[in-house]
């Protein structure tokens, strides 16, 4: 590819990776240029290279992804090692850790939120540790990474009339998009107020 098409291109892909987020991370070679690229990219390519783009619906149902998600609480021993023998396990299975959360319980005594990626074999692992836990439903909404985005979020769940009991970040896996965990008492509504945001449109 040209010196010039390169200018053009990177210049493209920063102006529409302003506009869209995807969970979609692939590589595309172009001549000697790898890009690693979100479906902004894809967008931006596309329409340099003449070939069939993405339509912006499309674009939009896959940038609006908010799950329920489960959600372990393990009670550990507060003492040196503990948080890393119970992480190691689970990395001896392939589970990841897609967000993470400590905090203190009585004395010699503390616990960790994890939200994993297969919650099915955290937990056949957590059994074999014979660990102290317990599993719940979570909001995991993903933010864009610009000022406000929490504050949007909190704000429409109180609007809402939902009280947010806690909350704490993680980033997907592949992609490293940041999402938000809210532990509310209605997980379902939850995940449905901000569908409903994202259905009506980006908030500016």
């Amino acid at each position: 590819m040209a010196r010039a098409g390169l200018g053009t291109l990177r210049m493209c892909c920063r102006r529409m990776s302003r506009l869209f987020e995807s969970d979609a991370t692939r590589n595309l070679s172009t001549g000697n240029l790898v890009v690693n690229r979100t479906l902004a990219y894809d967008f931006c390519l596309f329409r340099l290279a003449g070939l069939p783009q993405f339509f912006p619906e499309q674009i939009e149902s896959e940038v609006h992804i908010m799950p329920v998600n489960k959600e372990f609480t393990i009670r550990l021993e507060d003492r040196p090692g503990t948080l890393g023998k119970l992480c190691q396990a689970l990395a001896d299975q392939n589970v990841n850790i897609l967000a993470f959360q400590q905090l203190p319980l009585e004395k010699g005594k503390g616990a960790v939120r994890l939200v994993l990626d297969n919650p099915a074999a955290a937990k056949a692992t957590l059994d074999r540790q014979r660990a102290d836990y317990t599993e719940a439903e979570v909001a995991q909404i993903r933010l864009s990474h610009r000022t406000g985005e929490l504050a949007r979020a909190a704000s429409r769940l109180g609007e809402a009339g939902m009280n947010i009991n806690y909350g704490y970040c993680g980033a997907e896996a592949g992609t490293n998009a940041m999402f938000v965990i809210f532990g509310v008492a209605e997980v379902g509504k939850a995940v449905k107020v901000f569908e409903q945001a994202a259905a009506a449109g980006p908030t500016t």
